[in-house]
């Protein structure tokens, strides 16, 4: 049985080595994915990277970790898809060190400003909160967990560009999804946790030269 060892951050303060069956989704919350090859910072051409800074555990109820399941969730705490569902600009790839490589992004969602029809247009004008969504599943290192690069920008006057310390400013929708929401019949309880040592703090290789304080929000989010 081929197998890694491998280190989950924040989890454990101490790890000792992962044995994970490639047969079997490992159940842990995360895996480093520096210590696969990867990166807490997405590629956003040039050489330069935006953070990976928010996770959706893969101890969470797995129902949210689907394609299905992150819309619906992300609509209970204020997002949405994407203005009829038009993306403009190219996708952005992240390689979470999970035996994958690079893989672009599985979804991008915006804020929807209390509609989740509509919502997300007036966000594409004025600006606001969005991320995009990254799933940690490759045989290396299969936890399932949801990498997001939650950011908040400016109007589309602007081009979109990311407002100053906006990294940092949309990681906060870790904040707001705590406690209880609930979509579509579907309630959730969100339990968040701040995580330090994933990631270097300051603006060296960030897209936009933005500097980030290197926390990262790991959620766990569970189906009530």
């Amino acid at each position: 049985m081929l197998t890694t060892t491998l280190v989950l951050v924040g989890i454990l303060a101490a790890a000792s080595p992962v044995v994970v069956s490639l047969r079997k989704r490992a159940a842990v919350a995360f895996f480093d994915p520096t210590l696969g090859g990867g990166s807490m910072f997405l590629n956003a051409g040039d050489g330069l990277g935006e953070p990976l800074n928010v996770i959706i555990s893969g101890l969470s109820s797995a129902d949210v970790l689907t394609d299905d399941g992150i819309v619906n969730y992300a609509r209970a705490i204020g997002f949405s898809e994407e203005c009829f569902g038009i993306h403009l600009g190219n996708p952005f790839s992240a390689n979470l060190g999970d035996g994958n490589g690079p893989v672009n992004q599985t979804i991008e969602l915006r804020q929807d400003y209390g509609n989740a029809g509509l919502g997300t247009c007036l966000e594409s004008l004025i600006g606001g909160n969005h991320f995009r969504v990254f799933r940690q599943n490759g045989s290396l290192a299969d936890s399932g967990a949801l990498f997001l690069a939650v950011s908040k920008e400016e109007p589309v006057t602007e081009n979109h560009d990311v407002v100053p310390d906006g990294y940092d400013i949309g990681r906060c929708i870790g904040i707001r999804a705590i406690g209880t929401t609930s979509f579509n019949g579907v309630t959730y309880n969100t339990v968040a946790q701040n995580l330090t040592g994933l990631m270097a703090a300051g603006s060296e290789g960030v897209n936009h030269g933005i500097a980030v304080d290197g926390i990262v929000t790991l959620l766990t989010v569970t189906i009530q």
